[in-house]
């Protein structure tokens, strides 16, 4: 373990934050052991849901937290856990919340990663049911120890955290580990309590497993996928869009302000699309380069607040390209390299809409897709159905990750 030494967190919002969150519930993210759950459970720090207080909330154990809360240490030692991602991937950025724990909260951390690849390195670690209350057994300690953990691969030093107050609870940690990661080890020194653990990168998948001919949904957290900007995401992040399974709600989907510069009296066109001067967009990079057959825009949820009508374009671009549309946050297409692949689509409340191979106007390989909503709206999912496929130039499968 290393020495204790100062790591400068980030202040401000980091670019890293518009990754997907690799650790979290709703993507499979489960804590695998805990060394003590005294007042609350270490499987709270993968909820989706941002922390929350309720003064008069108690339990036999004492206050009611909504994070991973150990009981003040006495005895030798300090606490920490182990979490499987439910998305293997690279890691680029951490955010400990120390959401409510103000005179709780655990004074210091460090972030351990690993990437065990078979079964055979996984021990069987189950700690089933309600958790509260509960300490490690010595069982479970033997078990965990088969993993030996506390050698893994430091991704953040001994770092002090801020008290959960709203204006110093995130201490955001970015990460630089080129290195496909399973699990993490979260330490904290010497015991106390944490709100929620985002893990933020980008899924890596196994392309070599599988045939070519299969169809993939080449922009999905799973596989890869990321969403790398976006004009707005008043009501919620892109990056919802490309998760598992169909959304609970509508929370867990893109959703826009409504634009200001709407028609006072609103018209359409033949088509029954509305005229209207702007539009709302986000980008993302697929997985990996293919040819997109079959697209999946769900609406599930937006049944007041749905965009009235989308269109996606696409491109292939180099890693230098991508670069430089990074930098100038995907505002211009001076190369034009953008083209159609979706033309504009009349939306429906509610609703999944499917676009088969004849209504696309692309069969080149891409590896980026910008999806166009008019005027705004909320989106719930999209899913690019396709073949993966190498570009042209073997560059853009060397596409940087940066934000």
């Amino acid at each position: 373990m290393a020495a204790d030494q100062t790591l400068k967190t980030v202040t401000s919002e980091p670019d890293f934050l518009q990754f997907n969150d690799l650790a979290c519930e709703m993507a499979g993210g489960k804590v695998i052991f805990a060394t003590d759950e005294w007042f609350a459970p270490a499987q709270n720090l993968l909820k989706r849901e941002p922390a929350e207080f309720i003064a008069t909330a108690f339990t036999e154990y004492g206050k009611w937290m909504d994070g991973w809360e150990t009981r003040r240490k006495r005895i030798p030692g300090h606490d920490w856990c182990i979490v499987q991602l439910g998305v293997p991937g690279l890691i680029h950025g951490v955010d400990v919340d120390t959401s409510f724990f103000t005179g709780n909260y655990a004074p210091s951390v460090s972030i351990q990663a690993a990437c065990l690849r078979t079964a055979d390195e996984i021990p069987s670690l189950v700690q089933e049911g309600d958790r509260m209350g509960k300490a490690a057994a010595e069982t479970e300690f033997e078990a965990v120890a088969e993993l030996h953990s506390e050698t893994w691969a430091e991704l953040v030093p001994v770092t002090e955290l801020k008290p959960g107050y709203p204006d110093s609870c995130h201490n955001y940690f970015p990460v630089t580990f080129a290195h496909r990661v399973t699990h993490i080890r979260l330490n904290m020194y010497p015991d106390g309590g944490i709100a929620r653990l985002r893990v933020y990168g980008i899924g890596q998948k196994d392309w070599s497993v599988g045939h070519s001919s299969d169809l993939v949904d080449l922009v999905a957290l799973v596989n890869g996928g990321v969403c790398q900007g976006y004009s707005d995401a008043h009501y919620g992040h892109p990056r919802n869009m490309i998760g598992l399974g169909r959304a609970p709600n509508m929370g867990d989907g893109w959703e826009t302000a409504r634009r200001l510069d709407r028609p006072k009296v609103l018209e359409t066109d033949e088509k029954g699309i509305l005229q209207v001067p702007g539009s709302e967009w986000a980008v993302f990079r697929l997985g990996h380069p293919g040819v997109i057959c079959n697209i999946e825009i769900d609406t599930n949820h937006f049944k007041g607040n749905f965009p009235d009508s989308c269109k996606i374009e696409a491109c292939s671009l180099t890693a230098e390209e991508e670069e430089q549309y990074l930098s100038a946050r995907w505002a211009s297409d001076e190369r034009g390299k953008w083209k159609i692949l979706l033309p504009p689509q009349k939306l429906k409340p509610h609703h999944t809409h499917l676009f088969s191979e004849e209504t696309l106007e692309q069969t080149e390989v891409v590896t980026h897709v910008r999806l166009v909503i008019a005027p705004d709206g909320g989106v719930s999912r999209l899913r690019l159905w396709g073949r993966p496929k190498a570009t042209p130039s073997s560059d853009a499968q060397k596409l940087t990750s940066k934000l």
